[in-house]
């Protein structure tokens, strides 16, 4: 009985830390009293567990704004410097890295072009190494070194990391959290935990938790680059579906008559909206950038303007049946849907007018409260994830590789 009672009040404990340190993580900077209110322990208790977390160095308390009446009460702040993730992104084109630190500071960024056809899983792992590297050397020296998160556009197996298909980048049953792992025990001796997640469910991760979406239950993120990813957040959780996989929205078939798919099938969405689709309505040749679209719109192109026009009757027709089967309070468009959105706002609404005039009441559209680091600092907090939900046990295994 002893025991069990001993067992069961470390529970608590381990509960108590879980709760504080999230709440500052994901909230910033708070005074005990917040964190009272917060929790519903009583101030003996969220003391203590303050203590712990400053014993550890995950926290700190510093005296709170000065000028008020009374004395100013102490903020306990997370310590970014304390523990660090590396966060990637693998793009068709290009991958970036950041360090981010407790909290959501971003302390080194890194990226790197490349060519499409020159990006097969082995290249991807050397340029994560060397992205790695970097943003690693530019970091606090004494952070402890507690995760990975990489994000890329495809389905992905949450249980090992595969990357089951990512047919924009060619790859198939690609073992990439392994892959990473084996590449940083080779360069450092040990790995932290390596988290693989698809690219639209961890900006929609983002937004939920520090973006535009943080005060909804239900999000749409759409991810686009050269295809479309949605990331889907139902009742504040994420819908992944049976086995890991949901949200696929880009090849949710929309237009029977249009073009074959990198997958397989004639007319899914991202062949209509995807970054090709948006440079070829254009008129403009292949290797043109979105951004190069909006220039032509703007210097009054005839041709991009019906094109983009043609875009966004497309993306709202597509917008349209989301809204109706998921009743989002808010739909993110993230990539390059956020550049396209402000020259096609009045086309899409139109065709949002075709979902269900209850569902169409709710949703308000947005765009990413982090440009177009939503799906990096998604990979963040995936990353963070191991420490969050037990911080004395992952601090003490983990290493510090920062040069």
């Amino acid at each position: 009985m002893a025991s069990r009672s001993a067992a069961t009040l470390d529970d608590l404990r381990r509960h108590n830390r879980v709760r504080l340190l999230r709440r500052l993580h994901e909230g910033g900077a708070a005074t005990r009293s917040d964190l009272v209110a917060f929790t519903g322990l009583n101030r003996s208790t969220v003391g203590a567990v303050v203590t712990e977390l400053a014993d550890v160095g995950l926290v700190t308390e510093v005296a709170g704004t000065a000028g008020q009446v009374g004395r100013p009460s102490l903020q306990v702040h997370p310590v970014a410097e304390s523990a660090v993730v590396v966060a990637l992104e693998l793009r068709v084109e290009r991958s970036i890295a950041l360090l981010v630190g407790l909290g959501g500071t971003v302390l080194a960024r890194r990226e790197q072009r490349h060519r499409r056809s020159d990006y097969g899983p082995a290249a991807a792992v050397r340029t994560v190494r060397s992205l790695m590297r970097h943003v690693l050397s530019q970091g606090p020296k004494d952070a402890a070194w507690v995760g990975v998160g990489i994000s890329v556009p495809g389905t992905v197996d949450h249980g090992d990391g595969r990357v089951r298909l990512a047919p924009n980048m060619g790859w198939t049953d690609v073992p990439l959290a392994d892959l990473v792992r084996e590449s940083i025990l080779e360069e450092y001796g040990w790995s932290p935990p390596v988290v693989v997640g698809n690219d639209a469910d961890l900006g929609a991760m983002a937004e939920h938790v520090r973006g535009g979406g943080a005060l909804d239950e239900n999000l749409i993120y759409l991810s686009g680059e050269v295809g479309i990813g949605g990331g889907i957040i139902i009742d504040g959780r994420p819908m992944t579906g049976a086995g890991g996989y949901g949200g696929e929205v880009g090849h949710m078939v929309i237009n029977p008559a249009g073009t074959r798919c990198r997958c397989g099938a004639v007319g899914c969405w991202e062949t209509e909206i995807g970054r090709d689709a948006v440079v070829r309505a254009a008129g403009l040749s292949d290797d043109a950038e979105v951004a190069d679209v909006v220039a032509a719109v703007e210097a009054g192109r005839r041709r991009a303007r019906t094109g983009i026009d043609r875009i966004g009757s497309w993306l709202g027709l597509g917008m349209a049946n989301l809204a109706n089967l998921f009743n989002p309070q808010v739909i993110v468009l993230g990539g390059h849907l956020r550049l396209v959105y402000p020259l096609v706002e009045e086309v899409v609404e139109q065709r949002m007018h075709e979902a269900l005039p209850a569902v169409r009441e709710q949703v308000r559209v947005e765009l990413p409260a982090f440009s177009g680091d939503s799906t990096l600092l998604g990979s963040a907090e995936a990353a963070f994830a191991a420490l969050l939900d037990d911080p004395i046990d992952v601090l003490g295994r983990s290493g510090r590789a920062i040069a």
